[in-house]
């Protein structure tokens, strides 16, 4: 589905409003944060961290590293 979105002035600033129907797609609601991924083809919203894929394996290698010290201090 295609949404047609317009820029608004809000403030000293543009914003977008997205449709309720999207908003619902996305589960999103107010004041929930959104990411703006450049991509070839132009922005990508999206309500994912692109970096937490990052953040997930760097985890994933100290657990594995830790994991006895871990299990000792959760004790």
């Amino acid at each position: 589905m295609v949404a047609v979105v317009k820029l608004r002035k809000i403030g000293n600033s543009l914003g977008v409003i997205l449709p309720k129907e999207e908003l619902e797609r996305l589960h999103v609601s107010d004041g929930d944060e959104l990411y703006a991924i450049p991509t070839s083809g132009g922005l990508e919203i999206s309500p994912y961290d692109p970096g937490f894929d990052g953040k997930l394996r760097a985890f994933e290698r100290t657990r594995r590293k830790y994991r006895n010290a871990l299990r000792e201090l959760a004790k």
